[in-house]
């Protein structure tokens, strides 16, 4: 209760904040108005189809990218991990690509897909498997040596080890992959669409940005929109860690320190 008190007030007084610093003139409040205007914006967008459908849009690209880099990522990290060979042999190219900014593919995605969701889902897959993939491959390293030659000795076949060795041991590095996956792709989900003008709530803040000056709150609205779109998929993906992983030791103290 004292964290959840702590945090309402913590958002109480930068919603103060924001509402004194414009109507005192500190900043100009065209450009910059109160949480009040910019939730009246809200509500009158909301009433809108257009706005339902631009929401269902984002998360559409989102979740269908974040689901095609979570089965790919988890897949190849798994076989990659448990053949030294192949991890050997790819770990050159994991670091050279892992490193490139997805939004250096948008002229890409814009080139081969125009500016369709197919686009962003392009850069949301590429940016989110990254970050799956490589929690899983130290998730797969990070299997007891001792387990390994329990194995061996017991001789369990590949698949065997798979699911009982591996996947219990990589499940949890997977699952926080997974957590940072869905920040980043909401991050370019948002940012194709702004970029490349796809359907969902980034083309809208680019519409609303280009509209004018009595437009500014609707704009901010729908930053808003996707602060809470992301501050929601953060709180399901620590839900479901939980919920899947009451039997891991981490999470077992941190239930009970909470």
């Amino acid at each position: 209760m004292s964290r959840a008190l702590l945090g309402a007030t913590g958002l109480l007084g930068l919603i103060a904040i924001g509402e004194a610093v414009p109507r005192l003139g500190l900043v100009p409040i065209q450009y910059a108005p109160p949480p009040s205007r910019i939730a009246a914006a809200l509500a009158s967008e909301a009433q809108q189809p257009r706005f339902w459908t631009a929401v269902g849009d984002t998360l559409r690209t989102w979740a269908e990218g974040l689901a095609i880099a979570l089965v790919a990522g988890v897949v190849l990290g798994v076989v990659i991990g448990s053949v030294p060979l192949l991890r050997a042999a790819t770990a050159s190219t994991i670091e050279f690509l892992r490193p490139i900014p997805s939004v250096a593919l948008i002229p890409l995605a814009a080139l081969l897909y125009g500016a369709t969701i197919t686009s962003t889902r392009v850069l949301v897959v590429y940016a989110a498997f990254w970050q799956v993939l490589v929690q899983v491959l130290h998730g797969v390293a990070d299997v007891d040596p001792v387990a390994h030659e329990t194995a061996r000795v017991y001789r369990l076949g590949r698949w065997a080890r798979v699911r009982y060795l591996i996947w219990p041991t990589a499940l949890p590095y997977a699952l926080t992959g997974l957590r940072l996956a869905a920040s980043v792709a909401l991050i370019l989900a948002i940012t194709g669409e702004l970029v490349i003008g796809s359907p969902g709530l980034g083309r809208e803040i680019a519409v609303a940005q280009g509209s004018g000056v009595s437009a500014v709150p609707t704009m901010y609205a729908y930053v808003v929109v996707t602060g809470l779109i992301g501050l929601c998929a953060n709180a399901f993906a620590r839900m479901g860690e939980r919920r899947i992983l009451a039997w891991h030791p981490a999470i077992r103290r941190e239930v009970a320190a909470a």
